[in-house]
């Protein structure tokens, strides 16, 4: 069936700015076909004019106006020719991103993730026993906090001490009595803290009318009543 006088959007040629519009777009594209250059580059004040009132932005900014006159040219996909009050935008040449590879670390037990492997093996490299036991506590605590974000769901201690010794190559091994806890690091300052309760403090302001209270007395005596 044959339309008569409608034209859908979709076959139109694309809008170069959304923000401004397909009209602002036909307004610059009757700009460039103004043969005298006086009248075209008085037209395209207007027109600048109209694109500052549909994106209002701060006027005292130095640079509003410029910006303005680059983007006309922009639509007009630089084929305007006026006497801007600016120096002309120079077209540059479109070059596609450097493409970023992903970092591709064969990670054997991946929900455990990368920076948790170089403390493993950073732990492993400590000669002190003493202090290589207490990284191996710490790690498997972290070990236990990440499988838990990964699956959501319990584990089981002996799986954390397993992975452990496996990642480290047999370096830091723990005892299958020990139990990894999660808060382990954290400070017994932390827990001591919020086993504190707090002290009430009497409010002495809302009982200034109670004679027995002492703040009461004081005051009728710096008043002279007492």
């Amino acid at each position: 069936m044959e339309r008569i006088g409608l034209t859908y959007n979709t076959e139109k040629e694309p809008i170069v700015i959304s923000e401004y519009g397909r009209n602002i777009q036909e307004m610059v594209k009757k700009l460039v076909e103004i043969e005298d250059r006086n009248v075209r580059t008085e037209a395209a004040k207007h027109i600048v004019g109209i694109m500052g009132q549909m994106i209002p932005q701060p006027k005292d900014s130095p640079d509003y106006q410029h910006k303005l006159w680059d983007l006309l040219h922009i639509i007009s996909n630089f084929k305007l020719d006026v006497d801007s009050p600016y120096e002309r935008p120079v077209i540059e040449a479109r070059r596609r991103p450097h493409h970023l590879d992903y970092q591709n670390h064969h990670i054997k037990y991946g929900h455990y993730g990368h920076y948790l492997l170089k403390m493993i093996e950073a732990a492993s490299l400590e000669e002190d026993e003493e202090v290589r036991q207490a990284l191996a506590q710490a790690i498997a605590a972290q070990m236990k906090r990440n499988y838990l974000e990964w699956n959501k769901n319990t584990v089981n201690d002996q799986t954390i001490i397993d992975d452990l010794k496996s990642l480290s190559g047999g370096r830091l091994v723990l005892s299958n009595e020990v139990k990894v806890n999660m808060n382990a690091g954290k400070g017994q300052q932390q827990q001591q803290q919020g086993k504190k309760k707090k002290k009430k403090v009497p409010n002495l302001k809302a009982n200034m009318n109670n004679p027995n209270n002492p703040a009461y007395k004081l005051r009728m005596q710096q008043l002279g009543k007492l």
